[in-house]
């Protein structure tokens, strides 16, 4: 699927990705600011609305300072 490997998103499809990436959540806000971060350094999304992280190394593997995911 376009998009859900590392370096194969533009810019500018990271907008629509973090849109459907963050559909689901109640947190949408931060939700989407932490998710086009993510894709702006990684350029990629992970597939679905949750987990799926496997397929984004550098989305799943960037950490807060407390180790927690930073990206949703």
């Amino acid at each position: 699927m376009n998009g859900t490997t590392p370096g194969s998103l533009h810019p500018q499809d990271c907008l629509p990705k973090c849109t459907y990436r963050c559909s689901n959540t109640q947190y949408r806000k931060p939700c989407m600011f932490f998710c086009q971060k993510c894709c702006a350094t990684c350029l990629c999304v992970p597939k679905g609305v949750y987990g799926n992280k496997q397929s984004c190394p550098c989305y799943n593997n960037w950490k807060t300072q407390e180790g927690k995911p930073k990206c949703p």
